[in-house]
């Protein structure tokens, strides 16, 4: 029951972040909440497969840290990335048009 409760909040993490974060129509709507969920799912198995108890404090912390850590990351590098290739493939059109 713990594992869907943290991989909700991964993904409404996510969901915020991509709100919260610049450059929103650079990237898909589901891209940061996946990227949340997905992490915040494989750090919870990690961190009890290592022996963290279920109900200690300090594996919900770092299982919610982490994916937002990594969906801020996820934003922010496909933003710069769909700028950049959006750059470049207007100057390709411009110079093939002249």
């Amino acid at each position: 029951m713990e594992l869907l409760f943290v991989v909700l909040g991964g993904a409404i993490l996510g969901f915020v972040l991509h709100y919260a974060l610049p450059d929103g129509d650079t990237r898909g709507v589901l891209l940061a909440p996946a990227s949340g969920a997905v992490v915040a799912a494989i750090v919870w198995e990690v961190l009890t497969w290592a022996g963290w108890p279920a109900d200690g404090g300090w594996i919900w912390v770092v299982a919610l840290v982490l994916p937002a850590v990594v969906a801020f990351v996820v934003c922010r590098v496909a933003a710069a990335r769909r700028r950049a290739h959006d750059s470049e493939h207007f100057a390709r059109l411009v110079r093939s048009a002249s």
